[in-house]
C-alpha cells in the first residue's frame, strides 16, 4: 500500500516537472518568434503610429497565449473560466489599420502554435509570413506614405465637407474624416481627418494652405510616433 502511494506521489511529481519544462521551453520560443514579428513590424511599418507600444504588444501576445493554452489544455472546466475572464476585459486601445489586426493574428498563431508544442512549425509560419511581409513592404505592394492624425479647427461658418478637398488632393494620396466636434461653446468646429501625405509633401507648406482655408487657427499635425 505504501509503495502504490510512493509510487503515485513519484508519478505526480515528474508530471509537475515535465508541465514546468513545457511552460519554460514554449515561453523561451514564443519570446524569441514575437521578437521577430515586433521586429517585422516595425521594419515594414516605419511611419505608424504607436509603433513602440504595439509592438510591445506583438512580443507579450504569444507569451501570454502560449502559456495560456498549456494552462487550459484539455481542461473543460479551465477552458470555459478563462472564457468568463476574458469576457470582461475592455480593450480601450484605439484602432489601428487594418494591416495591425492581422499582426495581432500573425501573433496569436504563434502563440497558438507554441502551446501545442509545434516548435518547429511556429518557427517556420514566423520566418515564412516576416519574409513575405518585408518582400512586400521592400515592393510597396500596401502603399507607401507619410500616415498622419490631422486636427483642425474651424469656424461656424464655414463648411467643413469641402473646404479642404483641393489642399488634400494636392498633398495627399488619401484622406478620411475621422470625426467631428463643437468647441469654444460651439462657435468653432474641432475636425479630425485621417490622412496619408504624398512622399514628395513638405508638412510645412501642407499646414500653411490648410490655414489659408480655416481663418489661421489651430491646427494640428501627428507626427512619427506620436
Amino acid at each position: 500500500m505504501l509503495d502504490s502511494i510512493t509510487q503515485n506521489l513519484t508519478a505526480v511529481t515528474s508530471s509537475t516537472e515535465v508541465s514546468n519544462t513545457e511552460v519554460v521551453l514554449a515561453m523561451i520560443v514564443a519570446l524569441g518568434l514575437g521578437i521577430i514579428i515586433a521586429a517585422t513590424y516595425l521594419i515594414s511599418n516605419k511611419h505608424a503610429l504607436n509603433r513602440g507600444g504595439f509592438s510591445l504588444t506583438l512580443i507579450m501576445l504569444p507569451i501570454i497565449l502560449a502559456v495560456i493554452i498549456l494552462f487550459v489544455g484539455s481542461n473543460v472546466a479551465r477552458a470555459f473560466s478563462l472564457a468568463g475572464v476574458l469576457s470582461i476585459i475592455r480593450f480601450r486601445s484605439a484602432p489601428g489599420e487594418s494591416k495591425d489586426i492581422g499582426y495581432i493574428f500573425f501573433a496569436t498563431a504563434t502563440g497558438v502554435g507554441c502551446g501545442v508544442g509545434m516548435y518547429l512549425g511556429s518557427s517556420i509560419f514566423v520566418v515564412f509570413m516576416a519574409l513575405v511581409l518585408l518582400i512586400l513592404e521592400r515592393l510597396s505592394l500596401g502603399g507607401k506614405g507619410k500616415g498622419r492624425k490631422l486636427k483642425v479647427i474651424i469656424p461656424e461658418d464655414l463648411n467643413y465637407e469641402k473646404v479642404f478637398d483641393e489642399v488634400f488632393e494636392k498633398y495627399t494620396s488619401r484622406h478620411a474624416l475621422q470625426k467631428i466636434k463643437t468647441t469654444d461653446l460651439g462657435s468653432l468646429y474641432e475636425v479630425d481627418y485621417e490622412v496619408t501625405l504624398k512622399q514628395s509633401t513638405q508638412e510645412k507648406e501642407f499646414i500653411d494652405e490648410l490655414r489659408v482655408r480655416n481663418g489661421n487657427l489651430n491646427i494640428t499635425l501627428t507626427m512619427h510616433g506620436e
